[in-house]
């Protein structure tokens, strides 16, 4: 499960957007991104209101909208994780990319022997 802490989610007070749509946008953000994953665990609506200094109808009314666009699901007691979609498959890609991509810049392998090595893979599936 996603803590509230491993969301980077800021309110700004001073913004003339609500904070629930404020918190809409970047949870979306980080789903189209591929931050979060098909899957993922987001934090209970308490746990988040309460991280973010918010009421608990505030992150409610988000996940509500969330739902609404398709991007996550309510799964009573088990919570809402994100969904899982055509949306979703070249964002989970994309994730999968960038880690390998880090995994390889870790390992000092260059960009040539990178792309080489996903080819390969490619070929062999």
């Amino acid at each position: 499960m996603t803590g509230p802490n491993d969301l980077s989610i800021t309110i700004d007070p001073a913004s003339a957007e609500p904070p629930f749509e404020q918190v809409r946008a970047q949870l979306a953000a980080l789903i189209r991104s591929g931050r979060l994953l098909p899957g993922d665990r987001l934090p209970t609506v308490r746990a988040l209101a309460a991280h973010l200094g918010l009421a608990a109808n505030t992150v409610a009314r988000t996940y509500k909208e969330l739902e609404a666009a398709g991007l996550v699901e309510t799964r009573g007691r088990a919570g809402t994780v994100v969904a899982s979609g055509e949306h979703t498959a070249d964002v989970a890609l994309a994730a999968l990319a960038a880690r390998y991509a880090v995994a390889a810049r870790e390992a000092g392998v260059d960009d040539a022997t990178a792309v080489d090595l996903v080819r390969s893979a490619l070929r062999s599936s």
